[in-house]
């Protein structure tokens, strides 16, 4: 069984897509993407895939974090 999130069954907004991309490109974790959006995990991989967006990390730390 999934957690209810505030979005569920909403469209995204541009607004959204577009955190959701600069999200992804910060290397954020899929799940704090979701939870960050108040969407499931399941949502963010499927809205990323349909719009191209690449949840795979990349050679960084995460959030950005500089030692």
């Amino acid at each position: 069984m999934t957690k209810s999130t505030r979005n569920t069954g909403k469209r995204w907004t541009g607004a959204e897509t577009s955190r959701l991309a600069r999200l992804a490109r910060e290397n954020t974790p899929t799940r704090v993407i979701g939870l960050k959006l108040g969407r499931t995990a399941d949502a963010v991989y499927s809205k990323a895939s349909e719009v191209d967006v690449s949840l795979k990390p990349t050679n960084q730390s995460p959030y950005n974090r500089r030692r």
